[in-house]
């Protein structure tokens, strides 16, 4: 028998990525390009997933990007991500990309995005594997813990239902 893993609090697994967008990051209007800021949710969401489950852990869906302002060259973007939610080897992990305008002082960074993806942990073959649970430290995290536990169960009453419409249509075939 497999022994549960200990817990480990929200904050263990918070990690900060930081970059200034250049002239390579960008689309044909001007703006930085989706996919360059996708590859930067992935990546800071891989490293707090990784963190927290003390090893390697690997994407297996994007929950939801939402694009929310513009990013334009020179713009210094923080991506700050946590772990919200564990299950047995899967985890949600938030992640929110702020950016410093380099042409305009202001108090605030200006969020741009805000993204929630579904990590697996996994051993050396690639087999899914334990990770500990994750102990909200703050009203905050309780609420992300208490949200992600919606999404998880739309994603998987979207897949029950794919399933069954798929199964209808090859009745019917």
């Amino acid at each position: 028998m497999s022994e549960q893993p200990s817990g480990r609090p929200t904050s263990y697994s918070r990690v900060t990525l930081s970059r200034i967008m250049t002239a390579v990051d960008v689309n044909l209007y001007g703006t930085v390009h989706g996919g360059v800021l996708m590859k930067f949710v992935d990546d800071v969401a891989g490293a707090a997933a990784a963190r927290h489950s003390g090893g390697t852990a690997v994407t297996a869906a994007i929950d939801e990007i939402v694009f929310l302002e513009p990013v334009r060259v020179g713009d210094l973007v923080h991506a700050y991500a946590q772990v919200n939610w564990t299950g047995t080897s899967s985890m949600e992990v938030g992640v929110k990309l702020v950016a410093e305008r380099w042409d305009v002082v202001s108090p605030e960074p200006l969020t741009v995005a805000t993204a929630y993806l579904v990590f697996v942990a996994v051993d050396v073959a690639g087999h899914p594997r334990n990770v500990p649970p994750v102990l909200p430290e703050h009203m905050d995290d309780e609420r992300r813990f208490r949200e992600a536990l919606i999404r998880r169960e739309h994603r998987l009453a979207r897949r029950s239902a794919i399933q069954r419409a798929r199964a209808e249509a090859n009745v019917a075939e």
